[in-house]
């Protein structure tokens, strides 16, 4: 059926709706759009990323909160550009990504590295940088960076990223503050790290972090992790380790299908009530938000090639696959599918896969759609872990990125070719 006029997609997306029957994002034609650029194309709404932004900032109100957007989300430089401008600053987990901060001009005192493999040689970047904090992981990780900040003659100001052993309700790939996660440094063993940090030449100890998952559609797993981190810090000052800093990671989730996830006040106002309750409120707040601020904020465009029907199932292969979008596959993750230009016809129920020489190639699986060759679909919610976990499997250029600002687009990523792929490759002779 054709869509209403001022029929908006989920409610988490207010910038992408239908006008005349047509899909579009902010005033552009999503049409179009695919008709000029080819598909598959990721389009990103500027004005989706400021209202996610907006959001944690009106929150925040005069309260003492860092936001370091959580950058492996999306690290497109037009959208770290973005949020450079509003005021953000950036959790990084790499010197790659240190390298796109740098590029687009924000504030490195506004960084924090986290990450549980740091180089010496992303160290030392990071240290020349002048980052606000390392998340130190291990007590390995302790005694390479003292020994990196001595041998350059700086001082690495800490914070060790405690595990609470909180289970966040959330897919089990993507929780990160379980005892048999691969992050962070056992609650029980944080007090003797801070020690350890303490004597260590080139560090200084500034800060406590957690981090317990991500796409959380309930707030209570941060207050259990809260609660113990303030325990934390009181046996810590009994040792005389006093911080700075209480960063809380990210984490929100955002809508995908039918959750009705948290809103940032929901988060703020009762870490506040319990800063202040047991006495830390001078404390510094920091967060790491990523896909709450990115993922509403973008979809996928991908053009049908064939329709294919059987006894079983029917399939919409389209041009984008599991290299494009691999959340689906990897997470068994829910994307809404819906037609650029929905049709006046009967409805059947498809599944939407993929080119790639894999059965775990899909996009959606069972999705209610009146389709015809050559019609343009739009998968939804996919600002947050979509091209920055794309690749180039079965020698696929990866999608070009556009940004839409009103009734304008920039195309923020060129498409990549097969020549590109092949550029640094060699035969032997």
């Amino acid at each position: 059926m054709t869509a209403p006029s001022s029929q908006p997609l989920l409610a988490g997306h207010p910038h992408f709706h239908y006008k005349h029957g047509v899909l579009h994002a902010e005033g552009v034609a999503l049409d179009i759009l695919a008709a000029k650029l080819g598909t598959p194309l990721y389009v990103y709404s500027r004005a989706a990323l400021r209202a996610a932004y907006d959001n944690y900032r009106q929150a925040i109100g005069e309260r003492p909160v860092l936001v370091c957007y959580g950058m492996k989300a999306n690290s497109n430089l037009a959208v770290l550009k973005e949020f450079a401008r509003l005021g953000a600053g950036f959790d990084i987990v790499s010197g790659g990504e240190l390298q796109r901060v740098l590029a687009v001009g924000a504030d490195p005192a506004k960084v924090v590295f986290s990450g549980v493999g740091k180089q010496a040689w992303e160290m030392r970047e990071a240290l020349a940088a002048g980052v606000k904090c390392f998340n130190v992981e291990s007590t390995a990780e302790l005694h390479r960076l003292s020994k990196v900040a001595q041998a350059e003659g700086r001082i690495a100001r800490v914070s060790l990223r405690v595990n609470p052993d909180v289970d966040a309700q959330t897919h089990p790939y993507i929780s990160t503050g379980l005892k048999e996660n691969k992050f962070g440094i056992a609650i029980e063993e944080a007090v003797q790290a801070y020690q350890t940090a303490a004597t260590l030449p080139g560090l200084k100890i500034v800060g406590v972090d957690c981090h317990i998952g991500s796409q959380l559609t309930d707030v209570s797993p941060y207050f259990d992790a809260l609660d113990k981190l303030l325990d934390l810090i009181d046996r810590m000052a009994g040792h005389g380790i006093t911080i700075e800093h209480l960063d809380l990671g990210g984490g929100l989730g955002i809508r995908y299908s039918d959750e009705v996830p948290p809103s940032p006040k929901a988060l703020l106002d009762e870490v506040f009530n319990r800063l202040q309750a047991r006495g830390y409120g001078h404390l510094h707040l920091v967060l790491e938000p990523g896909r709450s601020l990115v993922g509403n904020a973008g979809i996928l465009l991908t053009t049908v090639q064939f329709l294919k029907h059987n006894e079983a199932r029917n399939f919409a292969i389209v041009d984008a696959a599991m290299n494009d979008l691999l959340r689906p596959t990897l997470y068994q993750a829910y994307h809404g599918v819906r037609a650029v230009v929905p049709r006046q016809a009967e409805a059947r129920l498809y599944d939407v896969v993929g080119p790639v020489c894999e059965s775990g190639d899909w996009l959606g699986k069972e999705r209610s759609l009146a389709l015809e060759q050559d019609d343009v679909l739009a998968v939804e919610s996919a600002g947050a872990y979509g091209m920055v976990m794309a690749s180039n499997y079965n020698t696929r250029p990866r999608a070009a990125e556009v940004m839409v600002d009103g009734e304008q687009y920039h195309i923020v990523r060129q498409r990549e070719s097969v020549e590109d792929l092949l550029k640094g490759e060699s035969t032997l002779p």
